[in-house]
């Protein structure tokens, strides 16, 4: 007889099955942190109310009465606690994205300084780097403060630069713009202008792309940009803005920008600081470009500055971004030291705040939380930027 063929199967009991106890590990560990943090905070609303506390946010209403030496908007001790804060916010945003902006600029002149076949800018630009890398951002901070701004001449003796120029030991003036009354309606010029800019930079992209030869996208969008401003500026009457420098009457400087010392301490020391770490991880992105890129570059005919814009840095960016990116999210967490040399940050307005009101969970709060928000929304900007500049293999 012949044997008789069947299809057995045995189902795997659920306590050896791999999924079934993935999924179980998963819910174990989520109901762990949320026990760990019931607890923690269980604890914290009892140790409180033993000592009368109750937690809220409605002390953000109550008066300040305190006075915040820098401020982009209008404040005076008589503003409640949550547009102090405010202004602290603005004013880490403000050092922030000037610290990085200026800290990258820095970083790839130096990075590409170090790989220079001139030994005395290769030299140069190393011992930067190994001496920023090695010395702790508070010591930095404190120096430029106190040896650098602090210590700048009177206003009366002022270190010039071209007469338009003056530092002093009550801050750096600059000649600046002021708004006039057509400068809202200006605002719509400059949105036009944006737009055709990014219109332009998209379609020489898109053509770059369909050719294999990639013009100056970035180019082009900026001159767009700025002949579209150029053209409208001379249908306003007033000009949109009126230029303005810094002219001392009695002991002090009215006109232009004034940037005090505590700011320029703060944001000098940090964009030096950062740059040298920047300026190591563009020398890395760079090297790992083989060389037999260069050579084929050399051999289509292009120079060294299209090889290193056209050939070398593409390839290079998707090893700089990604530690690119902390060295982004340590700037903005770095520039909480503020409060080291006197600047009204976020952190340092809300160390005044909980001294004024007591409420330093809540304070402590809402600055994590903020900071929390600008890594987040940092990392997520870069993480789709890196996946932009991803090689596609295929």
């Amino acid at each position: 007889m012949a044997p008789k063929t069947t299809t057995e199967s045995s189902s795997i009991p659920f306590y050896r099955d791999e999924r079934v106890l993935q999924v179980l590990g998963q819910v174990v560990v989520i109901g762990l942190v949320i026990g760990l943090g019931y607890f923690l905070i269980r604890n914290l609303i009892d140790g409180l109310s033993t000592q009368g506390i109750r937690l809220g946010f409605d002390f953000m209403r109550i008066t300040a009465g305190f006075d915040i030496g820098e401020s982009l908007i209008e404040y005076s001790r008589s503003s409640n606690v949550a547009q102090a804060l405010f202004v602290g916010l603005l004013n880490t945003l403000l050092v922030s994205i000037l610290g990085i902006i200026f800290s990258t600029i820095l970083g790839i002149i130096i990075g590409v300084a170090r790989l220079s076949n001139n030994w005395l800018v290769s030299r140069l630009a190393s011992i930067f780097i190994e001496f920023m890398r090695n010395i702790p951002l508070l010591v930095l901070l404190f120096f430029l403060a106190t040896a650098v701004f602090f210590n700048l001449p009177s206003t009366t003796a002022p270190v010039q630069l071209f007469d338009l120029f003056f530092f002093t030991n009550r801050g750096v003036f600059i000649p600046w713009v002021t708004p006039t009354a057509s400068f809202a309606q200006y605002l719509v010029v400059v949105l036009i202008a944006l737009a055709l800019a990014i219109l332009v930079g998209y379609l020489l992209y898109r053509r770059g792309k369909q050719t294999g030869r990639m013009p100056l996208y970035w180019l082009w969008a900026t001159l767009a940009f700025l002949v579209v401003l150029a053209i409208g500026w001379f249908f306003f009457d007033p000009q949109p803005l009126t230029p303005t420098r810094p002219v001392l009457q009695g002991r002090n400087y009215v006109g232009g920008q004034a940037f005090t010392p505590e700011f320029m301490a703060l944001l000098l020391g940090l964009v030096i600081y950062t740059a040298a770490f920047i300026a190591e991880i563009v020398r890395a992105g760079i090297q790992s470009v083989g060389k037999g890129q260069r050579e084929a570059a050399t051999a289509l005919g292009l120079g060294g500055f299209q090889t290193l814009r056209l050939v070398i840095f593409p390839q290079a960016m998707r090893v700089i971004v990604p530690p690119l990116t902390s060295q982004y999210l340590n700037l903005t967490k770095n520039s909480s030291l503020a409060v080291a040399v006197g600047y009204p940050d976020l952190f340092a307005v809300g160390r005044t705040v909980i001294n004024q009101s007591g409420r330093a969970v809540e304070v402590t709060a809402i600055t994590m939380v903020i900071y929390l928000s600008f890594s987040l929304i940092t990392a997520a900007f870069m993480n789709w930027y890196n996946k932009r500049i991803q090689l596609v293999e295929r």
